[in-house]
């Protein structure tokens, strides 16, 4: 029988927490999971108390409180990580979804008019910017874009104009948590070798807050990162600024 003692251990407020999964590749250890719309813990003896996690949370639900449970077991949660990884690798639909993935990215080509799907420019997943770790190798030496949600709906040839050789992080600067999606890109500015970063918005009062939000992250990262500015109007149509 596995003895208990006092220590530090996470704590998650569900009524707080919407389930965005910003916690779940923050943790090394794979305490996390998300079930049933919610974050949850796996384990006890997964979770070291170091509360690498709760930085990522844009919704301040996850803490950290002292409290008897089983002490952690830095061996098994290897296990478990590797474990999740083994059965992540042989799902198609590479799942979890939080996981980072990079992929062949189909070359551009002159597709025939009766052609029946364009091919896709992505290279990598997740691309919300709540989801996608500052760590991400795909971040690495790339120029990024920055699109906001509306933008690849409005724009027929969002893949052919603006992917390329770019990667892609995509976010609103209305209904999502702006400070968290600040905090987040900051990080990843910081964190990054990025090179170039190109924000795409649309052309409504909103979606300027975008542009805002990248200058702001750009000068909090204190780097010298090359930004550029694309709006697009509501029928797809690119505006010059």
């Amino acid at each position: 029988m596995t003895s208990l003692s006092v220590r530090k251990m996470v704590r998650i407020d569900e009524e707080k927490c919407d389930g965005c999964g910003a916690c779940v590749p923050a943790c090394a250890e794979g305490a996390l999971e998300i079930t049933d719309g919610k974050a949850r813990l796996v384990s006890e003896t997964y979770c070291d108390g170091l509360g690498a996690c709760l930085g990522e949370c844009p919704r301040g639900a996850i803490s950290i409180e002292e409290r008897e449970v089983e002490p952690f077991n830095e061996e098994a949660a290897r296990h478990h990580v590797e474990s999740k990884a083994r059965a992540a690798a042989v799902l198609p639909c590479g799942c979890p979804g939080s996981a980072v993935t990079e992929f062949h990215r189909a070359k551009e080509a002159a597709c025939a008019p009766c052609a029946a799907q364009s091919p896709s420019m992505l290279s990598h997943w997740p691309v919300q910017l709540a989801l996608v770790p500052p760590s991400a190798p795909f971040l690495q030496d790339a120029d990024v874009v920055l699109a906001a949600d509306c933008v690849p709906f409005a724009c027929a040839d969002f893949h052919r104009d603006f992917l390329g050789d770019h990667a892609l992080l995509v976010a609103c600067p209305k209904p999502d948590d702006y400070e968290a999606q600040l905090r987040r890109l900051t990080e990843i500015l910081a964190k990054s070798r990025i090179r170039s970063l190109k924000v795409v918005h649309m052309d409504v009062a909103c979606c300027y807050g975008l542009k805002k939000m990248a200058a702001e992250a750009v000068r909090l990262s204190g780097k010298d990162i090359p930004l550029e500015e694309v709006t697009m109007s509501i029928r797809g149509e690119r505006i010059d600024n």
